[in-house]
């Protein structure tokens, strides 16, 4: 109930596919996902537990500020924010978490995401809550000696969450100052009947992964392997652990692990996939969306064709009949008002990309500018009423002036309905060479010289790389060092290192966005969604490409 995926950033390195996978082995039924502050994991997670049989229960341990969210106050780390776990126990309470969540961006940001107890309360209904590890509140009096404080704490989550929405959280792995906490929680536990619950607090797959986990810390911390004073976390017991060895680890709380169970049972989150959220264009009365589309078709058309034929008409009427079908009125319009303000405004706008410029409609709509006819293109490689997937319209702008087209977007339909869209930058196999070489201190030359050993193709690993370059083999083989090198990269390789704002992608949603995606800040203060863009399409959300291209400004 307390894990941690490569989405918690340079802080969790088991990969889901791999935690899912090992549950399954174990024998596990169910798995939660609860990744630092954020929510980027949940839907690959969702998706993956499901073709396994196994029950993803959706999470997240966020953080609490010790005041209110908007306190910016200098101090201590630990005085900075708590941790809190929070689970997902029906659909209101996931669309409550991702307010949860994004509220800790959009308003709450101090060295992390953080949220107070105001929003606490007012997004508790369909959430379990739980204690958290050592950076909990709770657990954090109980550390300084304030067991009155820590029983305080706990009865006000407990009033937030509900009688039975809220656990005290047991974890043990060999520290000593968690035989302390975990005495002091069970006694709390008697003395208010707030129920306990066992749990791992989980960073990595296998026991063997201790030594990778370690060096993805000092990755994340800019520190070496041999500095005496830095993070790390101690034992090497923060592994997907087996019912059996949970059960050996507490003999006195079997309550607590059989708590583990009941509340699994009664987390149940569905994630519906494929059903569009489109945005309504706000057209002139007493039109609908397709009267008003098929009118301005009609008018296009004259304009574009010297000679309007049967066979023109006949085309277009098809293709208005596919895009009703589909329902995509609103689609086209979107598109053709915001392409028609680019072109009134002297913004430079492309002539056309991909699959759209098969289509009559765009031409006659001005958003392509090739004829179709002429070129005999063909309109299904863009929209086929066989194969029900959303149009994909990418449009190429000034690169100076595009963000101008964006902003007339965001203003038109609200700035909490548009909202650009995250990417991840991910540890690659010559960057994670690098980067796992500086952490174990190695001289640069000789990790500079492995690095280059890795041929610059797309989509290149170290493993086909070993298996490409006999050099780089030979050294694997022959050099103590270099094998340890390679195989902590290797368990590293893949693994988001940071997010970003995605090059072109925007989504615009009906309603506001955070009732769909949770919202993150990126490096660089904007606001993207927390969900990157192939996950946007699978659950219904319209995204756009609104391309800047330099040519155009040259053009220009």
């Amino acid at each position: 109930l307390h894990l941690h995926t490569e989405y918690s950033l340079l802080d969790g390195s088991g990969k889901i596919k791999e935690l899912v996978q090992r549950a399954k082995e174990l024998g596990m039924d169910s798995l939660a996902i609860t990744d630092h502050g954020v929510m980027y994991g949940v839907i690959e997670f969702y998706k993956t537990c499901l073709m396994e049989d196994i029950k993803p229960i959706i999470g997240c341990e966020i953080y609490v500020a010790p005041n209110s969210r908007f306190d910016r106050e200098p101090g201590a780390t630990e005085d900075r924010y708590h941790h809190l776990v929070l689970l997902a126990e029906n659909n209101q309470g996931y669309r409550n978490l991702m307010k949860i969540v994004s509220t800790g961006f959009l308003e709450g940001f101090y060295y992390k995401p953080r949220v107070d107890k105001e929003v606490l309360r007012k997004y508790s209904e369909g959430l379990i809550a739980l204690s958290a590890c050592l950076g909990g509140e709770v657990p954090g009096y109980i550390r300084r000696g304030f067991y009155e404080e820590a029983k305080k704490a706990a009865l006000s989550y407990r009033e937030i969450f509900g009688e039975d929405n809220f656990f005290l959280e047991l974890q043990d792995h060999g520290l000593l100052e968690q035989v302390t906490v975990n005495q002091s929680l069970i006694r709390i536990s008697n003395e208010t009947g707030i129920k306990l619950v066992v749990t791992n607090d989980v960073h990595y797959t296998y026991e063997g992964d201790a030594e990778s986990h370690d060096i993805l810390l000092c990755i994340q911390t800019q520190k070496k392997v041999s500095d005496e004073n830095r993070m790390r976390y101690e034992g090497g017991q923060y592994y997907l652990k087996s019912p059996e060895e949970m059960y050996e680890l507490f003999p006195y709380a079997v309550e607590a692990l059989e708590n583990k169970y009941k509340i699994a049972q009664r987390c149940n989150v569905t994630i519906t996939f494929g059903k569009y959220q489109l945005h309504v264009y706000p057209g002139p009365a007493p039109y609908t969306a397709h009267e008003y589309l098929t009118m301005l078709c009609r008018e296009g058309m004259r304009e574009r064709y010297e000679n309007v034929t049967p066979e023109l008409w006949n085309r277009m009427e098809y293709e208005l009949k596919t895009i009703k079908d589909m329902g995509f009125s609103d689609y086209f319009l979107i598109v053709w008002d915001f392409i028609k303000y680019a072109r009134d405004h002297g913004i430079m706008v492309g002539p056309g990309r991909g699959s759209a410029a098969g289509s009559i409609v765009s031409y006659c709509l001005k958003i392509t500018d090739i004829d179709p006819i002429k070129y005999n293109l063909l309109f299904e490689r863009f929209l086929n009423p066989e194969r029900l997937t959303m149009p994909d319209i990418d449009i190429d702008f000034c690169y100076e002036r595009r963000q101008e087209v964006i902003d007339y977007v965001t203003n038109k339909y609200g700035k909490d309905k548009v909202v650009q869209i995250v990417t991840f930058g991910t540890m690659a196999a010559r960057a994670v060479i690098r980067d796992v070489g500086r952490a174990l201190d190695m001289p640069y030359s000789q990790v500079d010289a492995v690095s280059k050993m890795i041929p610059t193709e797309i989509g290149i690993t170290i493993d086909k790389a070993l298996a490409m370059n006999p050099e780089l083999r030979q050294s694997y083989e022959e050099n103590e060092d270099i094998r340890r090198l390679i195989d902590m990269s290797r368990r590293l390789e893949g693994l988001p290192r940071h997010t970003s704002m995605h090059a072109a992608g925007v989504v615009i949603s009906r309603d506001s966005i955070i009732e769909h995606v949770p919202l993150t800040r990126s490096s660089d203060d904007s606001i993207t969604t927390q969900f990157p863009m192939t996950t946007l399409e699978e659950l219904g959300l319209l995204k756009m490409d609104f391309l800047g291209l330099r040519t155009l400004t040259v053009i220009q």
